[in-house]
């Protein structure tokens, strides 16, 4: 899967109602899940990619009918890349849209917060790209269809000692994402035999991380390993270039996210893992769908995952043949018991409503990102 990297504009508005035609009248009797996305702040980028996977599925969906023989319509509040207002956004969803079903947030700073407040609200919360290991413990309403950091860490720690680095240094941002990504690579990788030389958690909304990235290279390893937002990694990754640490190589965790504000002739050459993203007929057909509608493809990885959870909320809705969210949940966990084929995959959930076996990706750079 191709993800093309063009920065995009901030969204002007922090609230979106996604219908398909559907006019504010007739607006107000369809029905409605909810999501909160970045669509401003560092992760805009990737809010943006993910806003137009919901668009579409909302389309689709409605194409077919909509839901419960009504228009079917997501209410979007934009986070800005900020716990607070996100929480403020889940507050309003659940109070005033009145939503039995909201996904989101992406960075799992922002998405736990949330999801708590959803969970002891009892209204059921999909996670679609959050990795930290206590969203598993988020409570009975909360659903996960993407592999955690556990699995990740499993899966890059094999990737890099595979790629014959043995001595890296790592850097992440100073969060609960991060701190994951550190630790858990770092046990992973020091089982197989490696070691890690350098471990920073860097801290977010710096202009420059000079200090960060020079402190690593004084301990001589193999490999930068490092995984960061967007627009900071665009920062990261053009100092790096600047100081001349590209002449040894770069691996990043999660590398759509982590390219998709830089240029393309900085982020040449870079390696990297990540969530899987489409997958079979059904991935090929989304994809396909993605970029006649937009004129492009994807950006990120995890438009996948929001398309599936829309259609997923849909179907347990028409399941329930209610909007309850109790009779909800209860669709979806049924649902998942089944083995639903989405875009990223055959979905089936675990007891704890925990996707199983989640795909994964080896990635590289090469003036977009490829599968290697």
């Amino acid at each position: 899967m191709q993800f093309p990297l063009r920065p995009l504009l901030a969204s002007l508005s922090t609230t979106l109602l996604i219908a398909a035609g559907a006019s504010s009248a007739s607006a107000q009797d369809a029905v409605k899940m909810g999501a909160v996305l970045s669509l401003t702040g560092s992760n805009a980028t990737v809010g943006e990619d993910v806003r137009r996977a919901v668009a579409l599925a909302v389309e689709q969906v409605n194409a077919k009918g909509g839901v419960l023989g009504k228009k079917f319509d997501v209410v979007i509040e934009d986070s800005g890349g900020n716990a607070t207002t996100a929480l403020n956004a889940a507050r309003k969803l659940v109070s005033v849209d009145k939503v039995p079903v909201v996904i989101g947030e992406y960075s799992s700073g922002i998405t736990l917060p949330m999801a708590q407040y959803l969970v002891k609200e009892g209204v059921a919360h999909i996670n679609i790209a959050s990795t930290s290991v206590k969203i598993r413990d988020l409570g009975a309403s909360s659903f996960n269809l993407i592999g955690l950091e556990n699995l990740g860490n499993k899966f890059s720690a094999s990737d890099v000692w595979a790629l014959g680095y043995r001595k890296v240094g790592m850097l992440a941002p100073n969060n609960a994402y991060g701190q994951g990504v550190v630790h858990g690579f770092k046990e992973e990788f020091e089982k197989l035999g490696g070691k890690i030389v350098t471990e920073l958690l860097y801290t977010q909304g710096q202009s420059t991380y000079r200090r960060e990235l020079q402190q690593m290279a004084r301990s001589e390893p193999d490999a930068f390993i490092y995984s960061a937002y967007g627009q900071e990694s665009a920062v990261i990754n053009r100092e790096a270039m600047e100081l001349g640490l590209r002449q040894k190589p770069w691996y990043a965790i999660l590398i759509s996210m982590s390219l998709s504000d830089t240029p393309a002739d900085i982020a040449k050459g870079q390696l990297g893992m990540e969530v899987g993203s489409v997958y079979g007929d059904a991935g090929k057909a989304y994809a396909d769908a993605f970029a006649a509608k937009y004129k492009e493809g994807m950006k990120t990885s995890y438009t996948g995952y929001a398309y599936d959870a829309v259609m997923m909320t849909a179907a347990a809705m028409n399941k329930a043949k209610s909007t309850d969210t109790a009779a909800v949940q209860a669709a979806l966990k049924e649902i998942g018991k089944g083995g639903y084929v989405g875009v990223t995959g055959p979905i089936a959930l675990d007891a704890d409503r925990q996707r199983i076996d989640p795909p994964y990706a080896k990635l590289k750079f090469d003036g977009k990102v490829v599968p290697r």
